[in-house]
């Protein structure tokens, strides 16, 4: 693990805890799950998406399998990834990492690095898998989503949206170089100055259900 990723981690030890627990069971699932399947792998965004439950709606050939997990980084996820993807062996590949490395001010060039590698080790063990680099999904810092009795906390002091947009580009020009087809599943989720709507948030980072109904229909072509 980098000493960014250490240092994220250790402003609080009951992240490494729950980390190190949900790892623990999505390792036991791995044992019997099916291969070939769809994964989706990342961090907070991912790991609350209901995909599972969604995939019912279209009746598709492959199950999903969800392995997200909060507060990872691309530096976490670059040491996981056995248990995250390649015991699944998946056919189809969805990844969204790097929220985080953004959100606790990271340095860029060792996020894209560490990026880079993810996919460099993707292309070589999984060359037939069809594998989708999701952008990043807007955020919203400017509307306030705590109680009267809960001061409003700066939910994103290093990230911005201009700045997602930024890492973007780059991420879309990592997968180009890897031969990954980088999709964007935003459409519907930015107010007209460019925010997450506040209707589809809880806090303003993460969406609400309304949110990921809205992805997943964006999404589902890819599925199929």
């Amino acid at each position: 693990m980098t000493n960014e990723s250490i240092q994220l981690t250790n402003l609080d030890p009951r992240i490494i805890q729950f980390q190190n627990n949900i790892r623990e069971k999505y390792s036991a699932a791995n044992q019997t799950a099916l291969k070939g399947q769809i994964v989706i792998t990342g961090s907070s965004t991912v790991e609350i998406f209901p995909i599972e439950k969604l995939q019912a709606k279209l009746h598709l050939k492959h199950k999903i399998y969800n392995r997200g997990i909060r507060a990872t980084t691309t530096a976490d996820e670059l040491n996981h990834m056995d248990t995250l993807i390649f015991d699944l062996q998946p056919s189809i590949l969805f990844l969204q990492i790097g929220a985080n490395d953004m959100g606790f001010n990271l340095s860029e060039k060792t996020m894209m690095q560490n990026y880079d590698q993810i996919m460099t080790q993707v292309a070589s063990k999984l060359p037939d898998t069809q594998v989708y680099i999701m952008a990043y999904y807007p955020i919203n810092t400017v509307a306030d989503f705590n109680t009267a009795d809960d001061p409003h906390p700066n939910i994103a002091q290093h990230r911005t949206n201009a700045m997602t947009r930024a890492a973007n580009i780059k991420v879309k020009a990592l997968a180009a170089k890897h031969n990954f087809d980088f999709i964007d599943l935003n459409a519907g989720l930015a107010d007209t100055d460019g925010n997450l709507k506040k209707e589809l948030t809880f806090d303003g980072l993460h969406p609400l259900p309304a949110g990921y109904d809205i992805i997943f229909n964006n999404m589902s072509p890819y599925l199929k």
